[in-house]
């Protein structure tokens, strides 16, 4: 199942406090998410577990100072850099003295530096022991760094190093996670939002062996399909024929094989969606009469006759109440004439483009180079990039549409 925090790039910071053996565990848990861990230590976390041990499980070097001492040319750490190059922030242990320098905005150690110039939500969860925790500066501090923007993760009642027993025990390791996921899923623009993303070729049956398709791999439509539910939507994914895997816990996939499979999914659920996103290649025409067993050979030539088959953005695109459309178009020749031709005819609310003769773009690569038209023939244009950027691209588009 995937984690939210998948792909993520994450500032662990550890503070000198027992708890901090605790980290251990939280590295092995960002990391099995999918994330990207990088360890801060201040100084005197270095007392309590060792740099080893986590630049082990992080799989990246730990850092402490302002300078790689170790190193003989004296490597500077750039905290801004750092502060800038994560998507979250985590504090564990936060001790009270780390808290206190957090409110203050005093710096005297790199993890200090890098809390300071972070642009990222920043996570902190509390350790000492429990008269530290209900002391007045304490909650002081808890309440000016709530107001910061720093997000406290509780800690909790049980057994203290001191033998005491009460609040002040860090959140263990899977709390921590728990609390940092369901805090991003309830942030995600699409939260809340079901999406329909056609994707891949279609088949058109000759006969039992043979098809009419095409070279459609359906690279792109997963791609729209995994940044939509990375943005907190429910995805229906109805893929034609494709080896592409999708895995995702808010992605449904639905494998079809024709163009009139695909419409009677669409139309199964279309109701129900807040955005419907046609990407797939579907065959613009079917055999009248497919076969029912394998044509032999016994002529040089063959005739076939061919009959239209439903045009599935039309048929979205006329209806009375629809959800925001948005519409694909690959063309080899006059481009941007026969892309707003279809914007109108199919009145869709985006329209996305691409080119043949475009370098990168096209079926079975893995980049693709677009242009977005909306229903107010306003013009996006897009540098070549991978279809997991351009994914991020088009779901960025529809967001700012919607919300």
């Amino acid at each position: 199942m995937r984690s939210v925090l998948s792909g993520k790039k994450v500032l662990l910071g550890v503070t000198g406090g027992i708890a901090a053996y605790k980290t251990t565990y939280i590295v092995r848990l960002l990391v099995k998410a999918g994330a990207s861990v990088q360890v801060i230590m201040t100084p005197a976390a270095r007392d309590f577990v060792t740099p080893l041990t986590l630049s082990t499980l992080s799989k990246n070097p730990v850092l402490s100072h302002f300078t790689n001492q170790e190193d003989e040319n004296d490597t500077w750490n750039n905290h801004v850099e750092l502060g800038l190059w994560a998507d979250l922030m985590i504090i564990a242990p936060a001790t009270a003295n780390t808290m206190s320098k957090m409110e203050s905005g005093a710096i005297d150690n790199l993890l200090l530096a890098i809390y300071c110039s972070a642009t990222c939500p920043v996570y902190y969860a509390p350790a000492m022991d429990l008269d530290m925790y209900k002391h007045p500066s304490t909650q002081h501090n808890f309440d000016q760094l709530t107001s910061y923007g720093n997000l406290m993760i509780p800690a909790g009642d049980g057994e203290l190093a001191s033998g005491l027993s009460g609040k002040g025990r860090m959140a263990e390791p899977e709390e921590i996670i728990q609390f940092i996921e369901k805090d991003i899923s309830s942030k995600l623009p699409l939260r809340g939002k079901k999406c329909l993303i056609t994707a891949g070729p279609t088949y058109e049956a000759i006969d039992p062996v043979r098809f009419i398709g095409n070279h459609s791999s359906g690279k792109m439509g997963a791609a729209i399909a995994m940044e939509l539910a990375n943005q907190g939507a429910q995805v229906h994914l109805v893929m034609g024929p494709s080896a592409v895997l999708v895995h995702h816990p808010l992605v449904h996939r639905v494998d079809i094989r024709s163009a009139q499979e695909m419409y009677d999914e669409v139309h199964r659920v279309i109701q129900t969606v807040d955005v419907a996103i046609f990407s797939a290649a579907v065959a613009d025409y079917r055999p009248l009469h497919p076969v029912g067993q394998k044509i032999k050979k016994k002529s040089d030539t063959l005739s076939i006759e061919l009959v239209k088959n439903p045009d599935i953005l039309a048929s979205v695109g006329a209806m009375d109440k629809k959800p925001f459309l948005v519409g694909f178009a690959l063309e080899t020749e006059n481009e941007m004439q026969h892309a707003f031709a279809k914007a109108e005819k199919k009145q869709t609310d985006l329209l996305v483009l691409n080119s043949m003769r475009d370098k990168g773009a096209g079926f079975g690569v893995d980049t693709n180079k677009i242009t977005i038209i909306d229903k107010d023939k306003n013009i996006s244009r897009f540098d070549t990039k991978p279809k997991t950027e351009v994914a991020k691209d088009i779901a960025y588009e529809i967001i700012k549409r919607i919300l």
